[in-house]
């Protein structure tokens, strides 16, 4: 199967991105968008995140791995919701911040700057590995 990329964000304050290294993976609980639903259930385990801390630090600071595909969200009131679980990876030896992506040309087109209240979206392959470079 081929790796698909993906970009999650998350609000440092709710779960930071040293939350997530302590805690090795976590199920991807609480999304309650349909679009971020449907991306959510495309999530295979293999594919390759990134981790945006968004709101205060708005950077990229670290990779991930889905590592199980989608399941109910336990943390919903009704059916249809999903989460996935997360493994955590390496983090960036510098983190990319909403600025760097804003002011490089190949990815203007990317989620994070058109839907910005989306919580995951697709990455394409040069642009996750753009963000991985810029990360050094």
């Amino acid at each position: 199967m081929t790796t698909q990329y993906w970009l999650v964000k998350q609000e440092p304050e709710a779960y930071a991105w040293t939350d997530f290294v302590r805690d090795g993976k976590t199920d991807w609980t609480g999304v309650r968008n349909f679009q971020a639903r449907n991306f959510l259930k495309a999530m295979q385990p293999g594919d390759a995140v990134l981790f945006y801390e968004s709101v205060t630090t708005k950077a990229v600071v670290g990779l991930a791995e889905v590592s199980k595909a989608a399941f109910p969200d336990k943390t919903a009131d009704e059916d249809g919701w999903v989460a996935v679980e997360l493994k955590a990876g390496k983090a960036l030896k510098n983190p990319v911040t909403l600025e760097q992506v804003k002011g490089e040309a190949s990815l203007k087109d990317i989620g994070l700057l058109r839907q910005s209240r989306l919580s995951v979206m697709p990455l394409k392959k040069t642009e996750f590995a753009k963000i991985v470079k810029l990360g050094g």
